[in-house]
């Protein structure tokens, strides 16, 4: 793995390490994404580099880039197993922007109109679900 800034008691730093399980949809040399554990909508995902950056301010432009164009490629994929009415993509920027995990990170949450999601779950999420929700995305990016 390569040299990355890492946080010790970031739990996104965690998930990169192995240390914390996730279901996870996609993994190469510079990012990741999973399913949130605790989502606020069926198919609840989540867009990291691998880098312990921030906020928007911190990372670096490439990384963002990366992390857009796979939260891009995770909305179709998305749209095309779950058929959502929308799909919200949000990124927060410090504590009073909403920002609860302090890594950058991208949510794509699919949205039905008779649902008012928040954007933060407040139950976990059962992990066989998460890890199958993860695997139909899988197969839609292929």
């Amino acid at each position: 793995m390569a040299d990355y800034p890492r946080k010790d008691d970031c739990i996104f730093c965690k998930i990169v390490a192995g240390n914390i399980p996730a279901a996870v949809i996609h993994d190469d040399d510079r990012i990741m994404a999973f399913m949130d554990a605790f989502p606020s909508s069926r198919g609840h995902a989540l867009v990291i580099p691998k880098g312990h950056y921030q906020t928007i301010l911190e990372i670096p432009p490439d990384l963002q880039t990366a992390c857009s164009l796979m939260a891009q490629r995770i909305a179709r994929a998305a749209d095309q197993v779950f058929r959502p009415e929308g799909i919200s993509i949000l990124q927060f920027n410090g504590e009073a922007a909403g920002q609860t995990v302090f890594h950058y990170h991208q949510h794509i949450i699919p949205r039905w109109q008779e649902k008012n999601w928040s954007v933060h779950g407040k139950e976990q999420a059962d992990a066989a679900e998460l890890k199958a929700q993860a695997e139909q995305l899988r197969a839609a990016l292929a």
